[in-house]
């Protein structure tokens, strides 16, 4: 009986062998062909994309990659940095990275003196009035471009501010609740709407990408140019090295920025009426003029007439 349960368990045990290997053979053999059958696929598409591409996009994209890096090589390291500090301050307008504004800029030198150029030579002015509109288009062009990017950091700066009162309350309220400073962030950022809020969401994700909330809140800082702003951050982040409780510093953060807010809406109404001193004086001075002498006038000219 013992031989016999001896052989039954050898028996068994080379049978599991041979199952075991033939099942593993299977397997790696059902996985090699999977990769093979992904790979053809993947192969069969990627030729797919290629030759659906015409001939001029799948010569064109290569060179036009190698000019974009090899333009990028020429532009100087520090100009490059602030246009794109710039593009940055003023939202990156359409997307534009610092590669694309230089093209459109020159695109823009090259366009707009032959379009005016052309412009002089179908009114037939002479050269010298053909070269100089040509050259009036050359520095409109110059002037063009950074006065538009001027123009959106500007308006996006006034944005901010004017959004920063309410963003500091319900931060202040959400810390107050029991929310970390992280978490009162994504309340703001899922409450409010603005320009204020969309770098704050920036900033959450930088922060959850790896940055220190330090690093994190000092690009919003770089990113807006607000001396009220600037001025927060920096109490928030010394309130953080030091130790201090965050609830009280934004308190009195919000106090003083709806002061100031205050004040500059003094001032403006201080400004107010020398402001509408010019259209007095131009337009509506000389229409009571008109209306009020110029019966007396023409009763006078009449008399004098007789």
């Amino acid at each position: 009986m013992m031989y016999i349960s001896f052989f039954a368990s050898i028996t068994l045990f080379i049978y599991f062998i041979y199952v075991f290997r033939g099942e593993r053979k299977q397997r790696l053999k059902r996985r090699i062909d999977s990769f093979v059958h992904q790979s053809s696929e993947g192969m069969d598409t990627f030729r797919k994309d290629e030759t659906s591409k015409s001939l001029m996009k799948r010569m064109l994209l290569p060179l036009w990659k190698e000019f974009r890096k090899g333009f990028n090589k020429k532009m100087e390291g520090g100009k490059q940095a602030k246009l794109a500090v710039k593009l940055l301050q003023a939202g990156s307008p359409f997307g534009m990275t610092t590669f694309e504004y230089r093209m459109i800029q020159l695109a823009l030198f090259v366009v707009v003196p032959l379009l005016v150029g052309g412009w002089g030579a179908l009114m037939e002015f002479q050269l010298g009035g053909i070269l100089f509109s040509s050259f009036v288009g050359f520095i409109v062009t110059l002037i063009l471009p950074p006065f538009y990017i001027k123009s959106k950091i500007k308006a996006r700066s006034k944005s901010a501010l004017r959004e920063l009162p309410d963003v500091l309350d319900l931060l202040t309220v959400s810390l107050e609740a029991g929310l970390g400073f992280d978490g009162a962030l994504s309340k703001v950022v899922s409450k409010k709407e603005g320009v204020l809020s969309r770098e704050f969401h920036r900033c959450l994700e930088e922060i959850r990408l790896g940055k220190t909330r330090r690093e994190a809140l000092r690009g919003v800082r770089e990113r807006l140019v607000v001396d009220e702003i600037n001025i927060v951050i920096s109490s928030i982040l010394q309130a953080e090295k030091l130790g201090i409780g965050l609830v009280n510093v934004l308190r009195v953060q919000s106090e003083e920025v709806r002061d100031q807010r205050k004040q500059r809406a003094e001032q403006e109404a201080m400004k107010a009426p020398v402001k509408m001193l010019f259209p007095l004086v131009l337009f509506i001075f000389p229409s009571l003029f008109i209306v009020l002498l110029g019966p007396a006038i023409i009763q006078f000219v009449e008399s004098f007439s007789k």
